[in-house]
């Protein structure tokens, strides 16, 4: 059930930021298997926020999700995906120092059959989008 494959991770480098590539359904439809993340590692989290963190079970597995809410035990987190699974439904709220970092934005990388000039402009205006907070993250979350 991997969700993130780490391509380089903030803690001890000069900026706190990474890439990070999304491997996996649980984030559909904000994020899709492929997609590139921009994360800030050690950014304040807020209900509703994407955010990298470590498997609590498997520590070296790196999964992506949204903090619903602070409990008293740490984030609760949900995929965007609710058939997909690997939440906190399944683990319960993961601990504060497993959170490692906010997702600011995503980028699809270009598909070899995209090479008319047509697709490479659509391709260009849509490959890097911001990831909002989502403001119904509790809503959901009561929901369940």
């Amino acid at each position: 059930m991997p969700e993130l494959s780490q391509e380089s991770e903030g803690r001890g480098a000069v900026l706190p930021f990474g890439l990070a590539e999304v491997t996996g359904p649980s984030m559909v439809p904000t994020l899709y298997h492929g997609d590139r993340l921009v994360v800030q590692y050690g950014a304040r989290i807020r209900p509703g926020d994407v955010v990298v963190l470590r498997h609590p079970f498997q520590q070296d597995l790196l999964v992506v999700k949204r903090a619903a809410e602070l409990r008293e035990g740490g984030w609760w987190v949900l995929g965007d995906n609710a058939y997909a699974g690997g939440d906190s439904t399944d683990y319960g709220a993961v601990p504060e120092d497993l959170v490692l970092g906010k997702v600011w934005f995503r980028y699809r990388p270009r598909k070899p059959a995209q090479r008319s000039p047509l697709a490479l402009v659509r391709w260009a205006l849509s490959a890097a989008r911001p990831v909002f907070t989502a403001r119904s993250a509790s809503r959901r979350l009561r929901a369940r």
